[in-house]
């Protein structure tokens, strides 16, 4: 598993979060498995997206398409704010 990691600014979180919620079958046919998203304490509109992937391969497809690109502009993503980092899952345990 790969999970892709997108720290960004967003001019207002609201918006941001409809447009996110909009692409769920975009996400879903681009292979994304899972998705958390995250808001910083100290800015609202500082957000974390997570998406797992089963492939290194597909989190690089999927920032590649242009629909992503497009539902970034339309929902106010700061993209000189903008840090993906790619992690390959090394270890997982379950806690009860």
């Amino acid at each position: 598993m790969t999970t892709l990691l997108i720290h960004h600014r967003v001019a207002d979180y609201e918006a941001w979060k409809a447009v996110y919620d909009s692409v769920e079958d975009m996400q879903r046919d681009a292979g994304v498995r899972s998705e958390r998203v995250w808001r910083s304490a100290d800015d609202p509109n500082m957000v974390v997206v997570e998406h797992e992937f089963d492939s290194r391969e597909a989190a690089k497809e999927f920032m590649d398409r242009s629909d992503l690109q497009e539902a970034m502009a339309r929902s106010g993503v700061d993209r000189s704010s903008m840090q993906a980092e790619l992690l390959d899952e090394a270890s997982r345990a379950a806690r009860a």
